[in-house]
């Protein structure tokens, strides 16, 4: 069953201000595949506004705390699609250095569990983190099939847990209370997709590929829906690890797509970029949060130049104090997807240890009744753990880099 959210009218209000920053742009040229089949151009967005009383980790610095006080990553680590975990406990840490620089009387301690991003997988590290009565907050899971494998787990043992990326919508349909999605669901990235393919690229004929995880399932099924008109010209599945797609990009060019929406990861949706491109697509290829990353880039190569991406999460590089302040725990590398929204989650939580909400049951009242800004959104939750304010970001390549073009405006 499709999740509808309502969103309040000083909500509303908040992201078409932000949405209103977030579109100043420097100019530039679309994408290589927009320029040369008609679709297009978008703009690189150049600057964007913060909320000025966004919550920082520091605190005020009189913060105290039990010396075994700590919170958790548990998400992928290792594994074909890593780099979007590694965004997000790089965030974490970064907030953690900052609180326990400003609070020499609460130093939070920090551990990570590793899933490799595998529903089959996850069950082992999530109940050792459960295990661990240290822990009072989890940060992760960052996919949305391991999230589904392991959510009772939490439930079970009263541990909140805060997801800064997992978008299926049917997670908080689940009755667990102490599940929060950090970001909008699929039902909003879906019709996102389609306005970008549509409204801001305007493509005429869309193509939807999906892999088989519950990701790609569910974001392919809102983004179909939202696609009207007669807009949507065929449909593919593949599968996860799958490296030929040379069948599915022979259906995509077959049906003159000047779109193609891949819902997935980037460990597919790169080979799959490049097979389309050799075999002469002309279009341009739309990926989710799950496909934006460096790593499909260094994959993709050349053929990625046509790309661009939908993604609920903040350009982190437009951040400037952020952007520097990260690559101090990254080995240098700008912020990527959901590095600020790993950040923000765990400031929720080391908000909620200086307050003295410092163990599991403390910690899940404050986070359900939380309602604050954060540097990417205002995190304030509903029953079923979903986010009331809820911009979703278009972004392309340009140059060899990922850069945003703004927020997708969908109405």
């Amino acid at each position: 069953m499709r999740v509808t959210t309502k969103i309040a009218v000083p909500a509303i209000v908040a992201v078409m201000a932000v949405a209103g920053c977030a579109n100043s742009s420097s100019g530039g040229s679309a994408s290589g595949g927009g320029s040369s089949n008609g679709l297009k151009s978008l703009p690189e967005q150049s600057k964007i506004a913060v909320p000025t009383d966004a919550v920082k980790p520091a605190g005020d610095g009189k913060a105290t705390c039990a010396t075994n006080t700590t919170i958790a990553y548990v998400g992928a680590e290792t594994g074909a699609n890593a780099q979007l975990g590694i965004n997000i406990y790089n965030g974490v840490q970064l907030a953690l250095n900052e609180h326990n620089k400003a609070n020499p009387k609460c130093q939070v301690k920090f551990k990570k569990f590793d899933t490799e991003g595998d529903p089959s997988k996850a069950t082992g590290p999530v109940t050792q983190a459960v295990n661990d009565k240290n822990i009072v907050g989890v940060i992760g899971l960052p996919f949305s099939g391991e999230s589904k494998s392991t959510g009772k787990i939490f439930q079970q043992a009263g541990l909140a847990h805060i997801t800064p990326s997992a978008t299926n919508p049917s997670l908080t349909e689940n009755k667990w209370t102490t599940f929060f999605r950090g970001l909008a669901n699929d039902n909003v990235q879906g019709p996102a997709a389609a306005a970008l393919a549509t409204k801001q690229l305007g493509g005429k004929k869309i193509f939807v590929v999906q892999d088989d995880s519950d990701y790609g399932i569910g974001l392919a099924k809102t983004t179909e829906a939202a696609l009207t008109g007669g807009t949507l010209v065929g449909t593919d599945k593949v599968t996860t690890g799958q490296k030929d797609f040379s069948a599915t990009a022979q259906k995509v060019v077959n049906s003159k797509a000047d779109v193609i929406f891949y819902a997935g990861y980037y460990a597919e949706g790169a080979p799959l970029d490049q097979q389309l491109v050799q075999k002469g697509f002309k279009g341009a290829f739309i990926g989710p949060d799950g496909v934006k990353d460096d790593q499909f880039i260094k994959q993709a190569g050349d053929a990625s130049k046509n790309a661009y991406f939908t993604c609920p999460c903040i350009p982190g590089d437009l951040i400037p104090s952020f952007a520097t302040a990260y690559k101090a725990v990254s080995g240098g590398q700008l912020p990527g997807t959901y590095s600020v929204e790993g950040y923000d989650a765990a400031t929720i939580m080391l908000t909620a240890i200086d307050k003295g909400k410092s163990t599991r049951p403390t910690m899940l009242d404050f986070i359900k009744t939380y309602d604050a800004d954060g540097l990417s959104k205002k995190y304030k939750w509903n029953s079923k753990g979903e986010l009331e304010t809820l911009p979703v970001y278009g972004y392309k390549v340009s140059s060899g880099k990922i850069v945003s073009v703004g927020v997708i405006p969908t109405n």
